[in-house]
């Protein structure tokens, strides 16, 4: 975790303990570890079933959504602002709450995904509790929190909204594991942004997951084959 603090000067703050990965096609996913190993010794890389299961651990548009709107005001008149400092007890019990409904959806598509607390742990080198609030003041005051946007036109709504949440809601109608908080959410933005995040998805449009079954979506998910289609090249 980082952020740039001028032209080419970067402060990093952690660097985390374990990354999931998975290559498409599957097939591929040894020889992939295998270069991300030699790459990056040190890192725990650790494989995931397909892009569902990838796309399920990313819990950054969950935890972006719950700070950015808890903090909304403080982004709009361009506040500096700690972000886990100011993950307050009803913030945090936000963020628990949607991490419930993301987990929820993964254990209806039957893949592994981290829940909210070992991301954290992993992430920014504090232990584990049972309260996710707690676990921010605990970064805080190890001295690894970061600055929160001071701009409402950041990526934690205008790039997370329709790229991140939409997908998880989207995914949790398919498998009857409706993403309430996800969905109300999302028109919360799109009331205060006055924009349509869901309809800025174009990718979910070219996949046309409405004439798609869900056995078909998880093919497709390790093997890269849509139907008579074939995504693009392995990737990790």
């Amino acid at each position: 975790t980082a952020r740039r603090t001028s032209g080419r000067s970067v402060d990093i703050k952690t660097i985390r303990k374990s990354v999931d990965v998975c290559t498409v096609p599957e097939e591929k996913s040894t020889a992939a570890l295998s270069l991300c190993n030699t790459l990056f010794p040190g890192i725990n890389f650790q494989p995931r079933d397909g892009l569902l299961a990838i796309s399920l651990s990313n819990l950054n548009p969950q935890n972006h959504l719950g700070m950015a709107l808890g903090n909304m005001s403080r982004m709009d008149k361009g506040e500096s602002w700690y972000q886990f400092e100011n993950t307050t007890p009803k913030i945090g019990r936000f963020l628990e709450d949607l991490d419930r409904e993301r987990l929820a959806i993964a254990d209806a598509l039957g893949v592994r995904v981290k829940t909210i607390y070992d991301h954290f742990s992993l992430s920014f080198h504090v232990p584990i509790t049972d309260s996710i609030s707690d676990m921010c003041q605990e970064i805080y005051n190890s001295g690894n929190d970061v600055y929160g946007p001071n701009t409402s036109e950041s990526r934690y709504i205008t790039e997370d909204c329709p790229f991140g949440l939409t997908l998880t809601t989207v995914l949790g109608r398919l498998v009857n594991r409706p993403a309430v908080l996800h969905e109300s959410g999302l028109m919360i933005c799109n009331s205060m942004y006055g924009r349509d995040f869901v309809a800025e998805n174009d990718l979910l449009k070219a996949l046309d997951l409405d004439g798609m079954t869900l056995e078909e979506l998880k093919v497709a998910a390790r093997t890269g084959r849509l139907r008579s289609r074939q995504l693009s090249s392995p990737a990790v």
